[in-house]
C-alpha cells in the first residue's frame, strides 16, 4: 500500500511539475523574453531542460526521503556491496561450519551406532558373567560342602596316620634289609643268577600222584645239596621255596603227560648268600635226541681255516653243533646257552689235530651216548681229508 501511494504522489508531483514547466514555456515564447541574452527559442528549450531537471530531481528526492532503501542505493551502494561480501563470506563460512557439523553429525551417529553395538555387546557379556557367577556361587556351594566332607575324611586319616607310621617304621627295617643286599650284590655275593638251574631230574610218566610227589621232593634235596656244595655250607635243613600254586599246577602237568618229563629248579632271581632259596620250576617233554654216535654235523674247512686260524675254526664248529642240538630238541643251559661238555685236552687235541692239516678237512661230530633233551651232549669229533682218510 505505502508503494502505490508513493507511486501516486509521484505521478501526481510530476504532473504538477510539467504542467507548470508547460506554462512556463508558453509563456515566455509568447512574451520573447531571452535569460542570458539568448533567443527566445533557445530559452524555450532551456525552460524544458529545466523542468525535466526539476522533475527528476524532485522524484528523487521523494523517493529518498520516503524510502531508506532508495537512499542506500543511492548513497549507500559500496557499503552494501561490502556488507554483501561480508555476508558471502559469513554465509560461506557458515556452510562449512554446517558441512563440518554434518560430518560431525554423521561421525556422532556411527559413533552412536558402535556405542549402541558395545553396550550390546557389554550386556551379553553382563548376562554371561552373571551366568559364570552363578555358578561359581553353585560351585562355592559345592566346595563348602567337599570341605566338610574332606574335614570329616582328615579326621579318619588321623586314626589311619598312626597305622602308616608302623608301616613306615617296618618299611624302614626291610629298606635296611635291602640296602644290605644291594651292597651284597655290588660286592659280588651273588650264589646263583636270575634262571640259573639249581637242580634238574626226569620224572618218568605213568606215575601216581604221590610218586611224582616223591620225585619232585628228590629234586629239590639234590637242589639244597646243590646250594651246599655252591656255598661251601650245610643248608640240608633250608627248604627251596617254591610259588604252592605253581608247585600245584606242575604236578598236575606231570600226571597228566603221557612223556617223561623234565623237572627244573631255577632260581627265580639272583639269590645272595644269606637269602632265602626262591626258586621256580620248569617242566619240559623227555625223549632221546641223539643215538649213539649219530651224526650231529659235519663241516668242510679249507686250508686257510687250519694254522693259526685252528683254534678259531673249532670255536666256530663247536658253536654250530651247539646250535644244531638246542634246534634238534636239547635243552641249553639257561645262563651259558650251552647243551654239551667238552674236556679241554680234547678241545686242545682237536685243534693241534688241525693245525697240522694242509690240505681240506672235514669235520664231524657225533653223540658220544644215547642223549635225551635234558643233556648235556657228549661228543666224539671225526677229522678227514676231504679227499680220503681220517683221524
Amino acid at each position: 500500500m505505502y508503494g502505490i501511494t508513493l507511486i501516486l504522489v509521484l505521478a501526481v508531483v510530476g504532473g504538477v511539475i510539467a504542467f507548470i514547466g508547460d506554462r512556463l514555456g508558453t509563456r515566455i515564447g509568447k512574451k520573447k523574453l531571452s535569460i542570458f541574452g539568448l533567443r527566445p527559442r533557445h530559452t524555450a528549450v532551456i525552460v524544458t531542460i529545466f523542468t525535466g531537471i526539476c522533475i527528476t530531481t524532485v522524484t528523487f528526492g521523494i523517493l529518498a526521503a520516503a524510502s531508506e532503501n532508495v537512499r542506500t542505493a543511492l548513497f549507500g551502494m559500496d557499503r552494501l556491496n561490502a556488507m554483501i561480501a561480508d555476508t558471502r563470506a559469513a554465509l560461506d563460512f557458515t556452510s562449512d561450519e554446517l558441512d563440518r557439523a554434518k560430518s560431525a553429525q554423521e561421525k556422532a551417529g556411527d559413533d552412536l551406532k558402535k556405542s549402541e553395538e558395545e553396550i550390546a555387546r557389554l550386556e551379553g557379556e553382563q548376562s554371561e558373567l552373571r551366568a559364570e557367577s552363578d555358578r561359581l556361587s553353585e560351585g562355592n556351594r559345592a566346595l563348602m560342602m567337599e570341605k566338610e566332607g574332606l574335614i570329616s575324611l582328615n579326621g579318619r586319616l588321623s586314626g589311619e596316620n598312626e597305622t602308616l607310621q608302623a608301616d613306615i617304621q617296618a618299611l624302614g627295617v626291610r629298606a635296611n634289609e635291602l640296602r644290605e643286599n644291594i651292597l651284597n650284590l655290588r660286592e659280588g655275593n651273588i650264589v646263583y643268577q636270575a634262571g640259573e638251574i639249581i637242580a634238574s631230574g626226569t620224572i618218568p610218566a605213568g606215575l601216581s600222584h604221590d610218586e611224582i610227589e616223591r620225585g619232585m621232593a628228590g629234586i629239590a634235596q639234590l637242589g639244597t645239596r646243590n646250594i651246599s656244595a655252591r656255598l661251601g655250607e650245610n643248608h640240608t635243613d633250608q627248604d627251596i621255596w617254591i610259588y604252592g600254586p605253581e608247585y600245584d599246577a606242575a604236578v598236575k602237568a606231570i600226571e597228566a603227560s603221557s612223556v617223561d618229563m623234565i623237572v627244573r629248579i631255577v632260581a627265580a632271581g639272583n639269590l645272595v648268600r644269606g637269602d632265602e632259596i626262591r626258586a621256580s620250576i620248569e617242566l619240559y617233554p623227555n625223549r632221546v635226541i641223539y643215538r649213539d654216535g649219530e651224526l650231529i654235523i659235519a663241516r668242510v674247512y679249507a686250508p686257510e681255516g687250519m694254522g693259526a686260524a685252528a683254534e678259531q675254526s673249532v670255536m666256530s664248529f663247536l658253536r654250530e653243533v651247539n646250535a644244531a642240538a638246542s634246534a634238534k630238541g636239547i635243552l641249553p643251559d639257561p645262563i651259558r646257552g650251552t647243551v654239551g661238555v667238552i674236556e679241554g685236552a680234547e678241545f686242545y687235541s682237536l685243534v693241534q689235530d688241525l693245525e697240522a692239516r694242509t690240505d681240506a678237512v672235514v669235520i664231524s661230530a657225533y653223540a658220544d651216548g644215547d642223549t635225551d633233551a635234558m643233556g648235556p651232549l657228549r661228543l666224539k669229533f671225526k677229522i678227514e681229508s676231504e679227499n680220503g682218510g681220517g683221524a
